[in-house]
């Protein structure tokens, strides 16, 4: 038994660590490529692309890892007064939260007098029936207190990952049109390789799912290539 709620616990972790990786690399690989490829129809030197690339990768992961660990700060104070409001309608409404308490038992097929003493047992501990009530009743885990520190990191870190990859070929190769070519071809094959993994994750079909990523960065970067080259003449 406990070997299974170790194994369930890293899992949950682990599924976490996955969404933040997703979120991150997501944008990571489509934002700058597409600014590479728009820089790529404008300018005539590679430097002035990583070095923009370079302060959009910057700005980009700050942005997006704030994002997550302002998320992750929500969830907990959302959590703790939803934890505050069980406190005080078990204090001051007890015959109420008794009642909600038999509903559950009886929705999961307990008898009558299963339904009393379950509900007799659980409600001597204040603490215990607010984490239950917490779980069954708001479907409200609590959360990793950490976990907003991690997100930001492993957002943030996903999204500057992502986002050498388009930019790579600039720091070797002088003219951008050239190194347009080889993000092109490295990038998509990333972003297919992204959209197959990711589609694993949520159940799509993976073929289906990585052409749909693949296609929308390339849609991307082809609109940014042809507004600059529109407007830079």
């Amino acid at each position: 038994m406990d070997a299974y709620l170790q194994h369930e616990e890293k899992h949950l972790r682990n599924s976490d660590l996955l969404t933040d990786i997703v979120i991150g690399m997501s944008d990571g690989l489509t934002v700058p490529f597409a600014l590479a490829a728009g820089l790529s129809g404008a300018v005539a030197s590679t430097g002035i692309i990583v070095i923009a690339g370079i302060a959009e990768i910057a700005a980009g992961s700050i942005a997006m890892g704030l994002g997550g660990y302002l998320a992750g700060k929500t969830e907990q104070d959302h959590y703790r007064s939803e934890v505050k409001r069980e406190y005080y309608e078990i204090e001051n409404l007890r015959d109420l939260e008794i009642k909600e308490t038999k509903e559950f038992f009886a929705g999961i097929g307990l008898s009558e007098e299963l339904q009393d003493r379950a509900t007799e047992e659980i409600s001597k501990d204040k603490k215990q029936w607010v984490d239950f009530m917490m779980k069954h009743e708001l479907g409200l885990e609590k959360p990793d207190p950490k976990r907003a520190t991690k997100s930001a990191l492993n957002i943030g870190l996903s999204y500057v990952a992502g986002g050498l990859v388009p930019l790579s070929p600039y720091f070797f190769i002088q003219l951008p049109i050239e190194a347009l070519k080889i993000s092109v071809i490295v990038t998509l094959i990333c972003l297919f390789i992204f959209g197959w993994f990711k589609s694993k994750m949520t159940g799509v079909n993976p073929f289906t799912g990585a052409l749909k990523v693949m296609l929308i960065g390339a849609v991307a970067a082809a609109a940014a290539f042809g507004v600059a080259k529109l407007f830079g003449g």
